[in-house]
């Protein structure tokens, strides 16, 4: 603790400290809210923890970046070229096979990706979900990689856009095909001929939670 701080400075360091280290990524004002209110701790608003952070940041503490993650300073967690630098939330296991559970809440860990790789306008709807299986791998999506989807408005046009679909709770990545009278056919794309389509209607109960940008293959992320 450092005693050159008050009470609720320390407090804010300390927290922002365990969420990085319990995997949880750079915390944002309202999510560090959240956190001490799990805890069971009375936080008065979230303008109230911001202005904590105002208050480090004055003494070169922390630092945000533009979508107000926050860095700690002093202990060198703060990636090098922090505007060039962004994270992706990992959610879940996505299937190119079968369909597997699809936990929307729960995220499982973060990317550090490079602007340079995926259009700054576009990162703060970005996600990333880890393939199993092998029914995509003719579009070089392929088992245990990761798969950078993007969060589209529900009047986006899917057609033959590949994408992670959630059926009933379960999601599967595969390309998207309107197929006509409201009939809808997730296909996949694979050497293996097990693979069969997924037939639904659009009046069923799914939805489309992001559409395909880019594949990461694991040999080259390190999570």
């Amino acid at each position: 603790m450092d005693k050159n701080l008050t009470d609720k400075q320390n407090l804010i360091l300390e927290t922002i400290s365990e969420m990085i280290e319990n995997g949880q990524g750079n915390p944002t004002a309202y999510r560090i809210s959240k956190y001490l209110q799990k805890k069971g701790m009375k936080v008065e608003s979230v303008k109230s923890v911001v202005q904590v952070i105002e208050a480090l940041e004055k003494k070169e503490l922390v630092k945000r970046d533009i979508f107000r993650k926050i860095f700690l300073v002093e202990n060198g967690n703060m990636p090098t070229g922090l505007e060039g630098v962004f994270q992706v939330p990992v959610y879940g296991l996505a299937s190119a096979g079968d369909a597997l559970a699809f936990a929307e809440d729960n995220i499982d860990g973060y990317l550090q990706i490079s602007e340079s790789l995926l259009a700054p306008s576009a990162k703060a709807q970005l996600f990333a979900v880890k393939t199993l299986g092998d029914s995509m791998n003719k579009e070089k999506i392929n088992d245990g990689d990761y798969v950078i989807f993007e969060k589209k408005d529900s009047d986006f046009d899917y057609d033959n856009k590949i994408v992670v679909a959630v059926v009933n709770g379960l999601a599967t990545i595969k390309r998207y095909k309107k197929l006509g009278n409201g009939v809808i056919g997730l296909f996949p794309n694979s050497t293996n001929t097990f693979h069969q389509p997924i037939y639904i209607h659009e009046s069923d109960s799914f939805m489309i939670a992001g559409v395909f940008r880019k594949v990461l293959p694991v040999k080259f992320v390190s999570l």
